[in-house]
This record gives structure tokens, C-alpha cells and sequence, in this order.
């Protein structure tokens, strides 16, 4: 592959480690999805509560957003990859238990809502492992938004194919079933990790208090990181938490089953993979500023659109459209992140990436199981598509100057192509 030069769109894929890292993780991220549909599915069968959904949701995200921002100062100061193996080996083990004590009937919504929790605590050290890894395995810094780009394609292409496949699984199977997968699943990135080769780690020294003050300073002083943090925020703790209710919108308001939710999910998906497959031709960080204000307006008005959808086919379009904008938005903002952000602080600002992206998206997610419980699912669509569409407003004074900034902080790259 090195003796020639890949397409503009997949031009990461040149580096050996990265494409290691690629295959591996594409088999782990489908099984992950697949457990997650599964275990939305498995609450609600259970419960039939929109507010244990919430929860749930909740405690599956919110470790990331208390514990994540000083798993960062931990993580610059390790070996990225041994400690990735590690992790990636307790969420088999996590997966697998999970399965077993479905299959033995033994599971509560207590014991559901402990084991989200243990899956964030976890997750949260292997997000921000895996993203901050990901310039190391690329090595050119040109190269590395090309590699966000086709890391969050992976991520996305489970997210379209996972959802269908849990619910064609649900129905033949069970959640047990779904659950021993995902466990499965991750031996193909703990595999790719043990054979790549890399380099060593440029590692963070002092105290774990001095390099976490160190991290809050340059996130806190630097206005372009600071904003793109702010968009995270606004976004995921509105847009976001349409995860939570699509079990009651399949069940409830389109009249289906655990098959209808995996179309949901997919169709959702289907966006997001066409949103990566875009931004993976972007070679300008300057214009992925307007990318990404244009993804937070759309994903408000898809929202909105969701919400007041008569019928299953109008309401895959509008999913479709939510992700496409959220997935836009939160990729091009980790791409800039990264881009801007020196070497010894990565791990540290991708933690607080992923605190913004997955911790507010858990209390989105809880503030809508809760206003569902008591309007509606419909109704709190519309508050929180109206709230985002003044958050738009918001950006767009602030657009100009973030663009400017980037342009200062980033390295000189190539110019995007017409």
C-alpha cells in the first residue's frame, strides 16, 4: 500500500499500525452496538419505563463525564497501548457476564443499572485511550484528521449495521445471545493491538494533580478549545437524547417491536456514515467550522421533524437527518481538537472531549426520560429541538472568529480541493 498513494478519502489507511488498529476495531465497535441496542430493548421489556431508560442511559455515560476529564491526566502519563489491551479485556469480561446472568434469568433493574454503570467507568478510560492512540498509529499530523475521519466511519458503519442486526438477533435469540457477541468481539482489537508495532509514548510528567491543572489551564485559556467544548455541550445534551426514547417511539408510536427499533437505530446510522464519509474528504480545518454549525442547526430541525413524524418511513428520514448532523458535528469538532492540540496534551483534551460528548448526553438522556414520563416523548422532542435551534443562533455570532483561530493554531495543510 505504501508504494501507492490510497484516495484522498482513505489515505490514513497508508499508515501499517493504523490499518491494524482499523480492521480490529471495526469488528469490536459492530458487537458494542449490538449490545447496546440489546440492552435498551431488554430495559424496556422488563420495565416499560421511559424514566429506567433515562437512568440507564445515565449511568452508562455519566462515569465519563465525572471520572473521564482525570482518567485524561492518568492516561499522558502511561503506556496508551498496554493499558488499551487491559481495557478492551474488562469490557469482554463486562459483556460476558452480562450475558451470562441474562441467560440465567437473573437479571433486575437494579443489576441493569449497575452494569451500565461498570461499563462507563470502563469506557471511560477506553475512549480517550483509543482517540488519543490514534495520531501514534497514523504519525504524519497531515494525515491524522483523514484518520479521525475513518475511525468515526467505523464507529458509524456499526452504528447503520449493528442496530438492524441486533433486532434480526432479538428476534431469532435473545439479549443473552447478544450480549456473549459483543464479548466476542473484542478479541479482533486486542489482537490488532498486540500487533502493532509503534512507537514509544511522549509521556506527561509530575503529579497526577499537576497534569490534570495543566490540562483545565489549556483547555480553559485556549478560546478555540474552549468553544468547541461549549458545542459538544449544547448538542449532545439536547440532539443526543433521542437514544433514549427510541424504544418508545418503536413500541408506542409507530406500533412495533425490538425489529422497528433496529430500523430506527439504522436509519440513524445510515446519516451518520454518509456524515463520515464527507468529512473524510475534508483536507481544510477552517471549513469544517461551517460544517460543524451547519450540523447542530440540522440536527435541530431533524429533531423537530422526528418528533411530529405521523408514520415509520417519515420518521427513518428524520433519523437519518439527526445523524448526519450529530455525527458531523461531533467528529469535525474532535478532528479540529486534535488538530490544534500539542501531542503532550492529547489524552487529556480527548478526555474532556469525550466528558462534553458522552457525559452530557447521559443527563440529556435522563432529563428526557424524565420529561417523557410525565409529557410525553413527542412533546419533549419539540422542547429540546426548540432549545437547540437557539443554541445555532448562539454559534453563528461566534463562527467568524473560531475560524480564525483554528487557522492560527493548526498546522499548515494542504488545500481542500474543489
Amino acid at each position: 500500500m505504501a508504494s501507492r498513494p490510497l484516495p484522498t478519502a482513505i489515505r490514513a489507511l497508508s499508515h501499517r499500525d493504523f490499518r491494524y488498529y482499523f480492521c480490529g476495531h471495526a469488528i469490536s465497535i459492530l458487537g458494542s452496538w449490538i449490545q447496546q441496542v440489546a440492552m435498551s430493548w431488554l430495559v424496556y421489556r422488563l420495565t416499560g419505563s421511559a424514566v429506567l431508560l433515562g437512568i440507564t442511559a445515565f449511568a452508562a455515560l455519566i462515569p465519563q463525564l465525572v471520572i473521564g476529564p482525570l482518567a485524561g491526566a492518568w492516561i499522558d502519563k502511561q503506556d496508551k497501548r498496554r493499558w488499551l489491551i487491559g481495557v478492551q479485556t474488562v469490557l469482554a469480561l463486562q459483556a460476558l457476564l452480562l450475558a451470562f446472568l441474562t441467560m440465567a434469568h437473573l437479571v433486575t433493574p437494579s443489576l441493569l443499572v449497575a452494569m451500565s454503570l461498570l461499563l462507563g467507568l470502563v469506557n471511560s478510560f477506553d475512549a480517550p485511550l483509543r482517540q488519543s492512540l490514534i495520531g501514534r498509529f497514523v504519525g504524519d499530523p497531515a494525515d491524522l484528521p483523514n484518520a479521525l475521519a475513518l475511525n468515526a466511519m467505523l464507529f458509524n458503519t456499526g452504528r447503520f449495521i449493528g442496530p438492524p442486526v441486533a433486532g434480526f438477533l432479538l428476534a431469532l435469540t435473545s439479549e443473552a445471545a447478544c450480549f456473549a457477541i459483543n464479548s466476542l468481539s473484542f478479541m479482533a482489537l486486542i489482537t490488532a493491538l498486540l500487533l502493532i508495532k509503534g512507537g514509544a509514548d511522549e509521556r506527561a510528567t509530575g503529579s497526577m494533580a499537576k497534569v490534570f491543572r495543566e490540562g483545565v489551564a489549556y483547555a480553559w485559556e485556549t478560546w478555540e478549545v474552549r468553544m468547541l467544548l461549549t458545542i459538544l455541550v449544547g448538542l449532545n445534551v439536547t440532539a443526543s437524547c433521542y437514544a433514549v426514547l427510541l424504544p418508545i417511539f418503536a413500541k408506542d408510536v409507530f406500533g412495533g417491536d425490538a425489529t422497528t427499533l433496529g430500523w430506527l437505530w439504522g436509519a440513524a446510522g445510515s446519516g451518520a456514515f454518509g456524515s463520515t464519509i464527507f468529512l473524510a474528504t475534508r483536507r481544510s480545518l477552517p471549513g469544517l467550522v461551517g460544517t460543524v454549525t451547519f450540523g447542530v442547526g440540522l440536527s435541530a430541525v431533524a429533531l423537530l421533524a422526528f418528533a411530529a413524524a405521523p408514520v415509520l418511513l417519515l420518521g427513518m428520514a428524520a433519523m437519518a437527518l439527526l445523524g448526519f448532523g450529530i455525527s458531523v458535528c461531533n467528529v469535525g469538532c474532535n478532528m479540529l481538537l486534535q488538530t490544534v492540540t500539542p501531542v503532550p496534551l492529547r489524552g487529556r483534551i480527548m478526555s474532556f472531549f469525550t466528558s462534553a460528548r458522552f457525559g452530557f448526553d447521559a443527563i440529556g438522556g435522563l432529563i428526557a426520560g424524565v420529561l417523557a414520563a410525565s409529557f410525553g416523548a413527542s412533546r419533549t422532542l419539540l422542547v429540546e429541538g426548540g432549545v437547540l435551534l437557539l443554541f445555532v443562533l448562539f454559534l453563528q455570532a461566534r463562527q467568524a472568529r473560531l475560524r480564525e483561530r483554528i487557522v492560527q493554531a493548526g498546522p499548515p495543510l494542504p488545500a481542500e480541493s474543489t
